[in-house]
């Protein structure tokens, strides 16, 4: 027995003289915060064998078990699906105007002639004889529809020529249709811009374009709406930030018009970026062709910028040109591609032979009167005037420009705060005064950041009685839903 008692002594003995020893070596001496620690290897060498042995464990699973029929049952009560939509609110059920007549700078509502301001028929043509005639001949010829895409058996002898009107009218060597408007803008940005380019786009492009960019999956970089020197630092930025910008391809998309403010774009300026900078341009000029220049051909000639110097020119035709559809313009390289990749063009149906036809007419009118031009920018300026001083409100558009838009003087605070007096001023200029105005609407898929304003399309239809009406109308307006008067 005192042989084992003995053992057992020199056994812990060894031990402890081996622990000491091990506190004590110089090599595992550590310092930490001022406070000496003795043996850190030994206490960092036990721990590392604890999470091994942590790491080695196969973790708990419970036991698998057949769930019974009243657990199911009971699963099945409690689970509460997610809606599809959001719940309607109350700002969600409002119910527009309904027009009765076909829309023009005079239209009819609930029985009522109004006085129409939201319809962009720049020109007048809406109505046009000639248009009508070139329509109902297309239509005893053609039909209603094509019935197919384009690249199928949906190609249609006026759809090649209203493509070759449209290109000499630009001055370009092709061009291009495609059936929708808005269509136009998120299928041509998509088969251009890939995965990987980067798009330096305005905060201020409509929703057809910010969809474009979304389905593009391009790096999206945002600049100051209509802002020259946060472009060009931008662009700055880019150029010199990133090792890999040469091998990058680089585009820069503006609107003509901006619709949602109605500026019109510093295209000369824009055009000096991009080749100090290396970048292409989209440039949408769906609300300046037939409108800017002496002979409305656009941003292009109302600058005199080559327009060989922008990239890729589009534009929806249901303005102006007072049909539907939309078109690009450019290189034959431009047009062949889209001719291939661009998905609006390669699965849509074509667009209905009667509007291509409705659209070469609507351009020979265009260069047979150029005085509906002049008669387009009159009628803007007196507009203008008209509205300079409505009190509460601020016109913030260009004078070049046929959207006529305008905004509070004093914001709310909030954007559906903007949007309820927007609404309210809108309401009572069609109810009291027979005036057919429309206020900004947003979506919640729009990511456009402007302040939300009333925009007014000016037609050369409207006549001086039918501008000093609303000009009249607006002050008596705003006086009594701003001030209560």
């Amino acid at each position: 027995m005192d042989s084992l008692v003995s053992v057992f002594e020199t056994v812990v003995k060894s031990i402890s003289d081996w622990v000491i020893l091990a506190f004590d070596t110089a090599s595992a001496r550590s310092i930490v915060f001022g406070v000496p620690i003795k043996g850190h290897l030994l206490v960092e060498g036990i721990l590392f064998v604890v999470i091994l042995f942590l790491l080695s464990q196969k973790s708990y699973k419970p036991p698998k078990r057949p769930l019974t029929e009243k657990e199911v049952d009971e699963l099945c009560d409690e689970w509460v699906p997610e809606p599809l939509i959001p719940s309607i609110t109350e700002e969600m059920k409002y119910e527009p105007p309904v027009l009765e007549s076909a829309a023009g700078p005079h239209c009819v509502i609930n029985g009522k002639d109004v006085v129409n301001f939201t319809c962009a028929d720049y020109l007048g043509l809406l109505g046009h004889d000639k248009l009508q005639e070139s329509c109902t001949k297309a239509l005893e010829k053609y039909g209603v529809g094509s019935c197919g895409p384009r690249g199928f058996y949906g190609t249609i002898d006026v759809h090649l020529d209203c493509e070759a009107r449209v290109a000499k009218f630009l001055g370009t060597p092709d061009s291009i249709l495609y059936s929708y408007g808005l269509s136009t803008m998120f299928s041509i940005i998509p088969a251009f811009c890939k995965k990987g380019d980067v798009v330096v786009v305005d905060e201020g492009v409509h929703w057809g374009i910010q969809n474009g960019l979304h389905l593009s999956r391009s790096t999206i970089i945002y600049f100051k709406h209509n802002d020259i020197s946060s472009l060009q630092s931008v662009l700055e930025n880019i150029t010199h930030a990133n090792k890999r910008t040469k091998k990058l391809r680089r585009y820069i998309v503006v609107e003509a018009v901006y619709q949602n403010s109605g500026q019109i774009a510093p295209l000369d300026e824009i055009i000096k970026l991009k080749e100090k900078y290396r970048f292409r341009v989209i440039l949408d000029e769906s609300n300046s062709i037939g409108v800017l220049g002496s002979s409305g051909r656009g941003l292009t000639e109302h600058f005199k910028v080559p327009i060989e110097k922008v990239d890729i020119v589009a534009a929806a035709m249901g303005h102006a040109l007072a049909t539907e559809g939309g078109f690009c313009t450019g290189s034959n390289r431009v047009i062949d591609h889209q001719r291939l990749s661009s998905s609006g063009y390669v699965f849509s149906a074509s667009l209905p032979p009667y509007l291509a036809s409705v659209a070469i007419t609507a351009i020979d009118v265009l260069e047979e009167n150029p005085n509906l031009i002049t008669k387009l920018k009159e009628n803007v300026a007196i507009l203008r005037k008209g509205l300079s001083d409505v009190q509460g409100l601020e016109i913030v558009s260009d004078p070049e420009s046929p959207i006529v838009y305008m905004r509070l003087k004093t914001p709310t605070g909030s954007l559906k705060g903007d949007l309820q007096v927007l609404q309210d001023i809108a309401d009572h200029l069609l109810n009291e005064h027979s005036i057919f105005v429309a206020s900004t609407k947003r979506s919640t898929v729009d990511k456009c950041k402007l302040p939300a304003g009333i925009r007014l399309c000016v037609s050369a239809a409207h006549t001086e009685t039918d501008l000093d009406k609303a000009c009249e109308s607006f002050k008596k307006v705003t006086a009594v839903v701003l001030t209560g008067q």
